[in-house]
């Protein structure tokens, strides 16, 4: 924390004070007594003190216009006293904590889970999230306090079930990672756990055969954003691809005649899909301006070029991949997809067959492949935005407009 602008020889008069609450700052008015002024004129008191460790810390006393001088200053004394004699010092949100009890890891998945059913339209969804807390979580974690709860316990609640059934697993640890984050939002913690420790921790997965390596949905905004430090045009395509949960070919095969930037959207031809049907795909305010950056830099009709002028290699954006932290082992550009499907259904009330629309699925039985037989897409183009804005950092709760 900032350094208050002067140390002052001796305290400040009544006077004094009055004047240093006109201007912005931080203002020693002695006797380890601070007075706080911030550019929009909030006025409160500091006091700097030591606790019972011999740790300095700085306690909110009120607002200025509540205590005069020397109340301010009385305070400050009693809480230099309380730590010369040892005592504990709390601040306000500690003592909030203190009052308040801390929710068991079990009580508060309860309250998490009752507050997201009500946004989730698959009632099987609204089961299972339930069932694998109880489970493998509850066994290690159930019973601990929300703030009792760190990178160790995580991991140890995981491992068992990470090797032998890693889809399961990943669910599992994004599920235990929202409920911590959670807690932390209503200050039953002070910080957050680090999801890459525990990815750590527990080390890459081993892939099945036939099974791409799918980066936990939870740290995809971390990878888009070193994918972005970097300008190049695979680390272009390899976003374009996250954000529109696309397949790889199909990004990299993408040509300028495909993309509408009027009316945003990129029209897959059927010969390049893979269920041999033309794919239509929205655009975000982010991939569309993706696709501006491509054409700035054209050089081809393609969109994502190679060096010679051609479709890139899957290579390529297996490289930016890499580049941007992510091991073979932990993720792929195809388990991109998967990221984006877990992030449908573990955060948002957007219905199945949506994003089943997104990802372009071939719908097996006749009779429900009808009924989806139109492209869903007003509602694709809202659930695109949504990962987008989440993609960027923003909010992972996502309640679907009707319509």
């Amino acid at each position: 924390m900032a350094e208050p602008r002067k140390r002052r020889a001796k305290p400040a008069t009544v006077t004094e004070v009055n004047s240093m609450a006109r201007a912005p700052g931080r203002h020693s008015v002695g006797e380890s007594l601070i007075l706080c002024v911030s550019p929009s004129g909030a006025r409160s008191w500091i006091a700097r003190v030591r606790d019972g460790e011999g740790k300095r810390r700085d306690m909110g006393l009120g607002p200025f216009a509540d205590l005069t001088l020397a109340e301010a200053r009385e305070k400050a004394r009693a809480l230099r006293k309380a730590g010369r004699d040892g005592m504990p010092i709390l601040t306000r949100a500690e003592r909030r904590r203190a009052i308040r009890k801390v929710p068991t890891f079990k009580e508060a998945a309860e309250i998490v889970h009752a507050e997201r059913k009500v946004v989730w339209s698959n009632g099987k969804h609204v089961d299972q999230w339930k069932n694998t807390l109880e489970t493998y979580a509850y066994p290690k974690l159930g019973h601990l306090p929300v703030d009792k709860i760190g990178v160790n316990q995580v991991v140890e609640a995981v491992a068992d079930v990470w090797q032998k059934r890693p889809e399961t697993a990943r669910r599992v640890r994004q599920r235990i990672m929202a409920i911590l984050d959670w807690a932390h939002a209503r200050e039953y913690r002070d910080t957050q756990v680090s999801n890459g420790a525990v990815g750590l921790g527990l080390g890459p997965q081993r892939g099945s055969k036939g099974n791409f390596a799918a980066l936990p949905y939870i740290e995809v905004a971390n990878l888009v954003g070193r994918i972005r430090s970097n300008e190049t045009i695979g680390n272009l395509a390899l976003e374009f691809a996250i954000l529109t949960a696309a397949r790889s070919g199909e990004v990299r095969g993408a040509t300028w005649d495909e993309i509408d930037l009027t009316a945003r959207l990129w029209i897959i031809p059927a010969d390049r899909m893979k269920a041999g049907k033309e794919h239509v795909v929205p655009l975000s305010d982010r991939s569309l301006a993706i696709v501006q950056r491509a054409k700035e830099l054209r050089t081809s009709d393609i969109v994502f070029p190679g060096r010679k002028g051609d479709a890139m290699s899957d290579a390529t954006m297996a490289k930016a991949l890499r580049d941007a932290g992510i091991s073979r082992e932990s993720g792929t550009v195809h388990g991109m997809r998967s990221a984006f499907r877990d992030w449908v259904s573990e955060e948002t009330s957007f219905p199945s067959d949506v994003a089943e629309a997104a990802l372009a699925h071939v719908i097996k039985n006749k009779v429900e492949a009808a009924y989806r037989r139109g492209s869903l897409l007003a509602k694709r183009r809202e659930m695109m935005a949504a990962w987008a804005n989440y993609c960027e950092g923003g909010s992972n709760v996502v309640r679907m407009v009707a319509g």
